[in-house]
């Protein structure tokens, strides 16, 4: 079994053998790899080499910064394949899926190695004739990014590309499920021969990750993950007064129409659901369906679901896959049987399949009521209650009667029922008849117990800097 070790300073760290973290493959439930832990010390190291690196780091010029993160995107597509071997192994993804997710990553620090000609300042008008108020736009420091075993990689660069091309360092903490994959992406910054401290990549416990958190030179704190994990981090950021970026649960609203093509709606919302076994943000959670079209709709939506096949995807790539581990599956099938011993109706799916592998069935449930605990918190997996509603007003009441809002959607033929939603939906993202997909040059930010801050876009990096006025008085 290989052992993974901390990346520090362009150096994989040695390590005791008693300080090691098991990976499994929630496929089979083999393990496959032990990673270092770091201690304390190890990460009060990594922040002291990432606040030195950084000094240097935001001294080189914008587009020097660019032409580094263009090199790193290259050796990321070069390697796809190979992290996506590892990446699918250790997250239960089909081959295909993690290689894909590799390009993915490399074509989002393409794209924010492009904004090195495009970070701007503002120039004020003063009220004084002969003043200038000058806006700078200004790295913070050392960022501190906590990756989610859901997309680690695409997740790992959607935080580090923003954080260096304005200047940064960063010191990160991929999940414990899916760290493998992160030092692969290690190797190819080290091939990639960016400065040594610039990156750096270390698993830890909690309390190691709250030692990181709080150290006086981390200067802000990048989250995705659980409602509970941005409290904690809310509550680390507090020491320091460090930025905090979040994006937290989602719980997305999809609306249906009578004049809607249900077929497509159908097919997309499954897609959306069962994609990464329903282990998305902004994955369906919850559909509101117009009374008078519920049965038709039901139906078709069963029918999708119940043609969804589950299982290894290493040998049958079109399955879904597995839940990151039994925990998640334990969780999601209790609130299951909660739901129906509150009153909803099991309508395919909802129980806990015999053999190796962390597998749960598509599932739907019907009869659902707003006040379900199915409803209202976050499911994280493949299991679709269904609502219906009477009038478009009332479906948009019911989608906003909610703590979470990440992303929404519609599926209409009708441009003012559309708009009327777009106008008055609860939630940072909103998809007309397409299923939610996080398009890089947009922003994704999350509104209520969603998050703090975003990723992506203009606006996403420029969550990595901080200003600073100069008043020329001449």
């Amino acid at each position: 079994m290989r052992v993974e070790r901390n990346f520090v300073n362009n150096q994989f760290q040695e390590t005791s053998v008693s300080d090691l973290i098991t990976v499994y493959n929630p496929e089979n439930e083999e393990p496959i790899a032990q990673v270092t832990a770091a201690t304390s010390a190890d990460v009060l190291e990594a922040v002291n080499i990432a606040n030195q690196a950084q000094k240097t780091w935001r001294k080189l010029t914008s587009i020097q910064r660019g032409e580094h993160l263009k090199k790193l995107a290259d050796k990321l597509a070069e390697k796809a394949d190979e992290i996506g071997q590892i990446l699918a192994l250790e997250s239960g993804k089909s081959v295909e899926d993690a290689t894909n997710e590799t390009h993915y990553a490399a074509d989002i620090t393409r794209y924010h190695a492009e904004w090195a000609r495009r970070i701007e300042g503002e120039i004020i008008p003063s009220d004084t004739p002969d003043e200038n108020l000058l806006l700078h736009r200004e790295p913070i420091g050392v960022v501190a990014c906590l990756i989610p075993f859901n997309y680690p990689v695409y997740t790992l660069l959607r935080k580090i590309a923003p954080a260096l091309i304005t200047g940064n360092t960063v010191v990160v903490r991929p999940s414990n499920n899916t760290p493998c994959s992160a030092f692969a992406i290690a190797q190819a910054i080290l091939e990639a021969e960016l400065p040594a401290g610039v990156v750096n990549i270390l698993t830890m416990d909690h309390t190691t990750a709250e030692t990181m958190c709080t150290h006086p030179k981390v200067g802000m704190i990048t989250l995705t993950g659980s409602v509970g994990a941005g409290r904690k981090v809310l509550e680390y950021s507090q020491v320091n007064i460090a930025k905090s970026s979040l994006e937290l649960g989602g719980k997305t609203p999809a609306i249906v129409t009578p004049d809607a093509d249900l077929e497509k709606a159908a097919r997309e919302i499954v897609i959306s659901k069962t994609s990464n076994c329903g282990q998305l943000c902004t994955a369906v959670e919850r559909v509101y369906v117009h009374e008078s079209i519920q049965a038709e709709f039901i139906q078709r939506l069963k029918q999708e679901m119940e043609s969804i096949s589950f299982g290894a995807r290493s040998l049958k790539p079109s399955n879904m896959g597995p839940l990151v581990n039994e925990n998640a599956r334990l969780n999601i099938h209790q609130m299951v049987e909660r739901a129906i011993d509150d009153g909803a109706h099991l309508l395919t799916g909802g129980y806990i399949p015999e053999g190796k592998g962390h597998f749960y069935p598509p599932t739907i449930l019907t009869q659902c009521r707003q006040d379900m605990e199915i409803v209202q918190e976050e499911i994280f997996g493949p299991v679709l209650p269904i609502l219906t509603y009477k009038t478009i007003d009332e479906a948009i009441e019911l989608a906003n009667d909610h703590q979470f809002g990440l992303a929404s959607l519609i599926y209409t033929e009708n441009y003012r029922d559309a708009m009327k939603v777009a106008n008055n939906i609860e939630a940072g993202e909103f998809y007309i008849n397409r299923i939610p997909a996080d398009p890089y040059q947009g922003y994704h930010q999350g509104w209520k117990r969603s998050g703090l801050g975003g990723d992506d876009g203009k606006h996403g990096m420029l969550d990595y800097t901080q200003t600073r006025l100069v008043i020329a008085k001449y």
